[in-house]
């Protein structure tokens, strides 16, 4: 199990025992981590993955809240998990996607133009390891975004940017959960434009398709794992 995995079902043990309750602010960070012998890096990850899903409410300046638990409040935390665990539409999504963008940047490698080129060069100049996981979906979106539009297809733009809008919980998931996620989208992002460069159509397209099948591959082992996520569908 990831350690920021660890961290989340540690603190949603802590909930469920009753040790923390709804309304509670949870210790500080510093105090938290070595009350259950984990680093502060992974209690920050497992802290903003539980804020994603409503478990949690980070109130900048005041502290971290455990949200009333009211059902209205988990029915996204609920159907992620029915979409891993149950229901193949998301997996279905991450197929269409995998076609529509490899397809997409298969496209713009035969049209894409020198300043295109350069335009996403300096996207990726502006994440580094540092960049929150947030930020990185963002860069990720606005960077398929950019050469989908570079295809010269505006229905395809239209579909793959659907496409995105929809999977955008399952890519932030696993970026909170997944160790090197920065490094690895920017290594897979730098391929991608190597071959837009090249004008390689076959390169571009496999890379592209390579690169969106991490996710999917991941959604299917986590969904593999059905008890990492068994005590979320049961707050």
């Amino acid at each position: 199990m990831a350690v920021t995995d660890e961290a989340i079902l540690r603190i949603k043990e802590m909930i469920l025992r009753g040790e923390l309750r709804p309304g509670d602010r949870l210790p500080p960070e510093k105090e938290l981590s070595e009350k259950l012998g984990l680093s502060r890096s992974s209690m920050r990850e497992a802290v903003k993955a539980l804020e994603i899903i409503n478990v949690l409410n980070v109130k900048r300046g005041d502290g971290t809240f455990v949200t009333s638990l009211e059902p209205r409040l988990l029915v996204e935390a609920i159907a992620f998990v029915i979409d891993l665990h149950a229901d193949r539409s998301i997996l279905d999504l991450f197929a269409v996607r995998r076609i529509c963008e490899g397809a997409a940047t298969g496209m713009a490698a035969a049209r894409i133009s020198a300043e295109e080129l350069a335009a996403l060069r300096r996207q990726i100049d502006e994440v580094n390891e540092s960049t929150s996981v947030e930020d990185l979906v963002i860069h990720d979106l606005a960077f398929h975004a950019a050469i989908t539009e570079s295809a010269g297809n505006s229905y395809l733009t239209v579909l793959v940017e659907s496409l995105s809008g929809r999977t955008l919980r399952a890519r932030v998931w696993r970026g909170l959960t997944q160790e090197h996620a920065v490094a690895r989208t920017l290594d897979e992002h730098r391929a991608i434009v190597d071959a837009l460069e090249i004008g390689d159509v076959q390169l571009a397209e496999s890379l592209a398709v390579t690169h969106i099948s991490g996710v999917e591959q991941w959604i299917r082992s986590r969904a593999s794992q059905p008890d990492a996520f068994d005590e979320l569908a049961g707050l």
